[in-house]
């Protein structure tokens, strides 16, 4: 499927206008809505790749810049030790409250968007894929993804570092799906165990895959990439997302 060419928005949220790219199919109609959160570095070439994987799957796509509050707009941080750790610092500089109300001025968005069905999914990875687990509390998404999480495991995200992700997870009724690394320092085993667990125990609807793949094997940048198992985690992702919002 073709796609328009880019096109973005400033949304209001909280904290200020969020700039949200938009990617989405060239051909007439209405097609379900995906709020794409990025990593820590914001809307990368890798993230903008992904965002056009999915709209080329028949979705319309919002990318929003997480620190829109923090940064000028268009900023993308470098995938490099500087660039981590300015990301990383980045993360905890925000209120909880923050990220909240971006989730809900993209969820509204996209609902209200000339191109699509009101149907929303939310697909995030790393950073984002904690905000993509945040971002189906709310009622109106019915589907997430959310690719190595970060912080979930150890309520770690936010001004504080104390965020209530794992204590709310009974509120989501999207069905979910969870992709992991097997070798991946930043959510060990007991880590996954623990969100596993939660998850259970909070009868959320939800499939979980591990492979044997380091933090960041689906980004197509860099030497953690391994794209062989990158293209068997998508052939089982996008599936799920066009089962649910279709």
């Amino acid at each position: 499927m073709t796609l328009r060419e880019h096109e973005f928005t400033d949304l209001p949220t909280l904290t200020g206008p969020m700039r949200t790219h938009v990617i989405r199919p060239a051909a007439e109609g209405r097609f379900p809505g995906i709020v794409l959160w990025s990593e820590i570095f914001q809307v990368t070439g890798p993230i903008r790749r992904t965002a056009a994987m999915l709209a080329g799957h028949g979705f319309v796509v919002a990318v929003p810049e997480v620190y829109h509050e923090l940064e000028a707009p268009g900023t993308i941080l470098a995938y490099d030790t500087a660039g981590a750790e300015r990301g990383n610092a980045h993360k905890v500089a925000r209120e909880l409250a923050a990220y909240d109300s971006d989730a809900a001025a993209a969820v509204d968005f996209l609902k209200s968007h000339p191109a699509c069905t009101g149907k929303i999914g939310t697909v995030g990875i790393c950073l984002g894929g904690h905000l993509a687990t945040r971002t189906a509390l709310l009622p109106d998404v019915r589907a997430g993804v959310c690719c190595y999480p970060t912080d979930i495991h150890q309520g770690s995200l936010g001004k504080g570092m104390a965020d209530d992700t794992l204590s709310r997870l009974g509120t989501i009724q999207a069905e979910m799906c969870y992709v992991w690394g097997r070798q991946d320092p930043h959510i060990p085993r007991e880590g996954r165990r623990l969100i596993y667990d939660a998850l259970t125990d909070a009868g959320v609807l939800f499939t979980w895959h591990e492979f044997n793949g380091q933090h960041a094997f689906l980004r197509d940048e860099g030497l953690r990439y391994d794209p062989e198992t990158a293209a068997l985690a998508w052939s089982l992702i996008i599936p799920m997302l066009q089962r649910t919002l279709r």
